[in-house]
C-alpha cells in the first residue's frame, strides 16, 4: 500500500482502495458496488438505485439520538485525463499513486481527488466507532462530473437529515455557502432570403481571439463575447452601407464565452471600403477590451477567400443567398439587443455574481430557402426568480422578433441562507481549531448542493473539503497534512452537531 503509515489511518486505506477501482463518469457501478459491500459487511442499511447512487444510514451515537439527522454527500465519478503517451484504459485500470512529501499524486493521469476524498472520510466514519455523531445519511453519487446526473436522478424521498455536510470543495479553510441555478434557453429567430438575383458582394467578417473562458467562473471579468461584439459591428456597418447577413455562427458550448464568431454577408460597397470601417471598430474595441482582451481582433476577406474558412471543424454555409433587408436588420437587432454577461452582484457577498447569462453558440440553419437563427444562452442565479425573469426577458424579446425559445437543461439555485445555524457551528469550530475565521464564498456555478436544495425544503447545506490543486487535469496533487486536518475539523462538526 502506497499510503500506509499516513494519518488519518482509514482514511488514506479506503482513498487508495478507491483509486485502485475504476471509477470514470459513466463507468462507476464498481465503486458503487463496492460501497454496497462495504455497507453489507458491516450491517448498514443502504439503498442502491440504477444510476449507481448509494446511500448508508448510519444510527447516531450512545446519547445523541435526539440531534438532527446529518447527511453527508460527495460523488463517486472522477474526471480522467493522462498525459500524451500515459495510455492508461481508465474503464478496467486503477491509478498508480505516488506519494512525495506532503503530496499525493497519479502517475501520468488524474488522481480523482475530487471527489475520491469525501468517499473516503464517509466510509472512514461510517467504520469508527470513537466519533461523536448524530445519526448519518451518507450519500454516494454518481456522474456529478458530467452534469450533476446522480443527485439529479436520486430519490430523496427516504432522507430525513435537512443539514447536509458537502466534501466537494478543494481549498481547505473556505466554506461555499451557496451556488447559482442556471438553464441554457435558446432564442430562434425566423429569417427569410432573397430570392431573386442579388448584385452585392459577398464577404467573411471574423471576430477571434477574444479570451472567452468559462461562463460561470470568468463572466465577472466583464470581457469580450465575439458573438456580441459581432452584432454591434454589423450594426455600425450597416448604418453606411446595405449590409445583409447570409448567416452568422459563434461558440461551441453555452456555458463557454465564445472566443470567436463569424458572419457571411453581402454589401453594397468594396472590400477596402469595407475593411477601412472594419480597422476601424477593431480600434475601438481593442481600446475598449484592453484589460481583458488584449489579443481581439477583427478581420475581413472576400466571400470567394472564405470559402475555406471553416468554424468548429465544421464548414459554413458560403454560398447561401442573402436575407431580405427586413431579415438581416431583425436578426442584427435581435444579436444587439438580447442581454449578455453580469446581469446583477449579490448584496450579501462580495463581489459574487448573482445573476448572469452567457450567449455561447450562435448558428444559422436553412432548409429549403427557410431559415432560423439560434442564440443559445447558459442563465445562471444564484435565486430562482431571477434566473426566471432573465428567461422571461429572453423570451419577450424574441417574441418581439416573431420568434420563440426553448429551455433546457434546468438545474435549481443553492440560494444563500441569511441565517444558517449549520453555517455558524462550522464557522465556530474553525476559530476554535484554527484561531482564524474561515472564508465564506459562493460560486457562480451549479454544484450538487443546488440539486438536494430543490429537492430537500429546508436544507441547510456547507461544502466544504482539503486543499486539491489542479482538479481535472494529469498534475492533481492532494495535500495529506490538509486531509488530516479536514478530519479532524469534520469530527469536530459532527461531535457539535450532536449537541444541537
Amino acid at each position: 500500500m502506497v499510503l500506509s503509515g499516513l494519518s488519518p489511518e482509514k482514511v488514506f486505506y479506503y482513498f487508495e482502495e478507491i483509486c485502485g477501482i475504476p471509477h470514470g463518469s459513466g463507468n462507476t457501478r464498481a465503486l458503487s458496488d463496492y460501497i454496497v459491500s462495504f455497507a453489507k459487511d458491516r450491517g448498514f442499511k443502504y439503498t442502491q438505485d440504477e444510476s449507481n447512487n448509494v446511500i448508508i444510514y448510519k444510527d447516531a451515537s450512545k446519547g445523541c439520538e435526539k440531534a438532527p439527522v446529518v447527511i453527508i454527500q460527495g460523488h463517486i465519478d472522477m474526471v480522467c485525463e493522462q498525459k500524451p503517451g500515459r495510455n492508461i484504459n481508465f474503464k478496467e485500470e486503477g491509478l498508480r499513486l505516488k506519494k512525495e512529501g506532503n503530496i499525493i499524486y497519479a502517475e501520468g493521469t488524474t488522481l480523482g481527488g475530487d471527489d475520491g476524498i469525501a468517499v473516503a472520510y464517509m466510509l472512514a466514519i461510517l467504520d469508527s466507532d470513537d466519533i461523536k455523531h448524530p445519526a448519518l445519511e451518507c450519500v454516494f453519487t454518481s456522474d456529478e462530473e458530467i452534469g450533476l446526473l446522480g443527485a439529479t436522478a436520486l430519490d430523496c424521498s427516504g432522507l430525513k437529515g435537512r443539514i447536509m455536510l458537502n466534501i466537494d470543495s478543494e481549498e481547505e479553510g473556505q466554506l461555499l455557502v451557496s451556488c447559482a441555478g442556471g438553464a441554457t434557453v435558446t432564442c430562434s429567430i425566423p429569417v427569410e432570403y432573397e430570392t431573386t438575383q442579388f448584385n452585392h458582394e459577398g464577404f467573411v467578417i471574423k471576430i477571434e481571439n477574444a479570451s472567452g473562458g468559462h461562463s460561470g467562473v470568468e463572466i465577472a471579468k466583464q470581457g469580450a463575447n465575439s458573438a456580441k461584439l459581432l452584432g454591434r459591428v454589423l450594426f455600425c456597418l450597416g448604418k453606411k452601407h446595405d449590409v445583409r447577413l447570409s448567416g452568422m455562427w459563434s461558440g461551441g458550448k453555452d456555458n463557454a464565452i465564445p472566443r470567436e464568431a463569424t458572419a457571411y454577408v453581402y454589401a453594397d460597397c468594396s472590400y477596402d471600403e469595407l475593411k477601412k470601417d472594419i480597422d476601424s471598430l477593431e480600434e475601438i474595441l481593442k481600446s475598449e477590451y484592453g484589460h481583458t482582451d488584449s489579443e481581439l481582433s477583427i478581420s475581413v476577406v472576400t466571400a470567394d477567400e472564405g470559402k475555406t474558412i471553416k468554424f468548429d471543424d465544421t464548414a459554413l454555409q458560403a454560398e447561401l443567398h442573402p436575407m431580405t433587408k427586413e431579415s438581416s436588420d431583425k436578426a442584427v437587432a435581435a444579436l444587439v439587443n438580447f442581454p449578455n454577461g453580469v446581469i446583477k452582484y449579490s448584496q450579501d457577498i462580495e463581489n459574487l455574481v448573482q445573476t448572469s447569462l452567457n450567449l455561447g453558440i450562435m448558428s444559422t440553419n436553412v432548409i429549403e430557402g427557410q431559415g432560423e437563427i439560434n442564440f443559445s444562452f447558459s442563465v445562471r442565479s444564484s435565486v430562482s426568480t431571477e434566473k426566471y425573469e432573465v428567461i422571461d426577458r429572453l423570451e419577450c424579446l424574441s417574441t418581439i422578433f416573431g420568434g420563440n425559445i426553448t429551455v433546457s437543461g434546468e438545474y435549481p439555485a443553492w440560494e444563500y441562507r441569511k441565517e444558517s445555524r449549520l453555517r455558524d457551528i462550522m464557522c465556530d469550530c474553525y476559530e476554535k481549531l484554527y484561531n482564524e475565521k474561515p472564508q465564506l464564498l459562493a460560486i457562480h456555478a451549479g454544484l450538487e448542493c443546488g440539486i438536494f436544495a430543490g429537492k430537500l425544503p429546508g436544507l441547510d447545506c456547507v461544502s466544504y473539503g482539503p486543499d486539491i490543486k489542479d482538479i481535472h487535469t494529469s498534475e492533481e496533487k492532494l495535500y495529506i497534512d490538509s486531509v488530516e486536518r479536514t478530519w479532524e475539523y469534520t469530527c469536530k462538526v459532527l461531535e457539535a452537531l450532536s449537541d444541537m
